[in-house]
């Protein structure tokens, strides 16, 4: 079985789901978060957007140090900018995709910050945790559009707002 096809049609479901997301988010409540421990929903929202950069990364570098990489998020100032940011990753991903092999999916990964190892595993491995990533920081946009009674679009099934599928 070939990974890579899996990976692309996956990826383009993601993002689908993603854009009608991400394409909830009010700019006038960029700066809203549901408890001091969260992030605000404009920051949510931008790492959601890049998360699909991440397969790009995982299979055209070897590792990502954060001790030497200054990661800053992309900035948008406004719901249309958070959908070009998702557009431009996936479009970045589905590149890196269609070049790479079933081989180039097998090496390991790494994510550290200076000696501290985050994440290593097989490259197929992150493209796989990216989706999971995606899925998980998405979910907690759907709380806090629940809790700022926006609308909470289909993922995987209906929601108590959208009962059509």
């Amino acid at each position: 079985m070939e990974l890579i096809p899996l990976f692309t049609k996956e990826l383009e479901q993601e993002a689908q789901t993603t854009h009608d997301f991400l394409g909830l988010v009010p700019t006038d409540k960029f700066d809203w978060k549901p408890h001091d421990k969260s992030m605000p929903m404009q920051r949510l929202a931008v790492h959601i957007a890049e998360i699909p950069g991440w397969i790009e990364t995982a299979l055209t570098t070897e590792v990502l140090d954060f001790a030497e990489d200054d990661y800053e998020p992309t900035p948008v100032e406004d719901t249309q900018g958070l959908i070009d940011l998702l557009e431009g990753s996936v479009e970045r991903a589905k590149k890196a995709l269609k070049q790479a092999t079933e081989d180039d999916l097998l090496p390991t990964w790494t994510m550290r910050d200076g000696d501290q190892v985050l994440i290593e595993m097989p490259k197929h491995g992150v493209i796989r945790h990216s989706f999971d990533q995606i899925t998980h920081h998405r979910a907690q946009l759907g709380v806090y559009f629940r809790l700022l009674d926006i609308p909470v679009p289909n993922s995987y099934g209906p929601t108590a707002d959208n009962q059509q599928f």
